[in-house]
């Protein structure tokens, strides 16, 4: 079987070579049928340059008061649970507060809890942020 195949091959190789002006057009360098289109993989790129996080981080978050945002996915509650209890172990003196965000839209927080959310931040060390899909 394998040997008909390699045959096969040979035969249609040979073809190729003894067509008249094909085998010339093919195998040319610089024929009309050698193309070679150059494509970008990258998307268009962003004109604003890349920047690092600029908010300053806490060197230890013993003592600290933290925030746990928990968004609307149902998965959200139950993982803050777990990490809220993580972090008790972790840090016994540290003090935990909960902003649940029980609508769909992300953006309720710039929206009609605004104050709310401003209010909450402000009273916190540091934001951690539940997804709970």
């Amino acid at each position: 079987m394998r040997r008909l195949g390699y045959l096969w091959f040979l035969g249609v190789l040979a073809a190729l070579v003894a067509a008249p002006g094909l085998s010339g057009a093919l195998f040319a360098q610089n024929s009309p049928l050698t193309q070679y289109q150059v494509l970008n993989p990258w998307a268009e790129v962003d004109p604003m340059p890349l920047r690092g996080l600029s908010a300053p981080r806490l060197p230890d978050l013993a003592g600290k008061k933290v925030g746990l945002f928990v968004n609307s996915k149902r998965a959200a509650q139950p993982i803050a649970m777990a990490l809220e209890k993580r972090l008790r172990a972790m840090y016994p003196d540290m003090e935990i507060t909960f902003f649940n965000s029980l609508e769909k839209n992300v953006l309720e927080t710039e929206t009609k809890n605004k104050d709310k959310f401003a209010a909450w931040v402000k009273s916190v060390d540091a934001v951690i942020l539940e997804v709970g899909d």
